[in-house]
């Protein structure tokens, strides 16, 4: 279930942040309502994770790594924003970064 609720934290974060573009400075309500949702969701899902037992720096790390990698993908995927070897490279580390602390962690 930790995993259920972290996904859909993610997912949340996700939306809202992609909806933030997609807002314009906050400028068009229904972007605008989405990210407000979104964020408010994805933390509130993300303190359940919490509240189950998972650590805070493998929840967090989980969290923002997928977060990050899934932002950058759809920005360039759907909204035409660069992503270079360089950034893809960076975004691999991320996540190998995360996998040796969830990795350490379950050792200790």
């Amino acid at each position: 279930m930790v995993w259920v609720l972290l996904a859909g934290a993610i997912l949340s974060e996700v939306t809202a942040t992609i909806s933030l573009r997609l807002s314009e400075g906050f400028s068009k309500a229904i972007p605008s309502t989405v990210v407000v949702v979104g964020y408010l969701l994805s933390f509130v899902l993300l303190a359940q994770v919490l509240k189950r037992g998972l650590s805070v720096g493998v929840a967090y790390g989980i969290w923002a790594a997928v977060g990050v990698s899934l932002v950058a993908l759809i920005g360039a995927v759907f909204l035409g924003e660069s992503l270079t070897w360089i950034q893809v490279g960076g975004l691999v580390l991320v996540i190998a970064g995360v996998v040796a602390v969830q990795s350490g962690a379950s050792v200790a």
